[in-house]
């Protein structure tokens, strides 16, 4: 299985687990010049922009460190882009999260960033 193939294994398993959780799935793969974002979806009339990482051992630090503050700029740069151009409405909140999936344990992070 190539890395592709398993960031998609990862991101669908991501998303299972935010829907059991009562999330609804907006986009997928959601991507601009600026960057992707792994998961958009929405709960409790908030947008949420999920970042995916996965990391089958500890040699290059926690799925969550891999979200480096220039990874987290992308991201929000990305979530601008969504939220100018999707037409959301004025004033409707949203949060930045990330599902770190180390080994066969799924954590799941709200607010993990502030917008940057």
């Amino acid at each position: 299985m190539n890395k592709r193939q398993r960031g998609a294994e990862y991101e669908e398993l991501a998303a299972k687990y935010l829907i059991s959780k009562g999330y609804r799935i907006l986009e997928r793969n959601y991507s601009d010049r600026a960057g992707e974002i792994d998961i958009i979806a929405s709960k409790d009339g908030m947008l949420i922009f999920c970042e995916v990482k996965y990391r089958g051992g500890t040699g290059y630090g926690s799925a969550l460190e891999a979200v480096t503050l220039r990874k987290q700029h992308r991201i929000c740069r990305t979530a601008m882009h969504y939220y100018t151009y999707h037409g959301c409405a004025q004033g409707i909140q949203c949060r930045f999260d990330v599902i770190a999936i180390d080994g066969n344990e799924i954590e799941h992070i709200e607010n993990a960033f502030e917008y940057v």
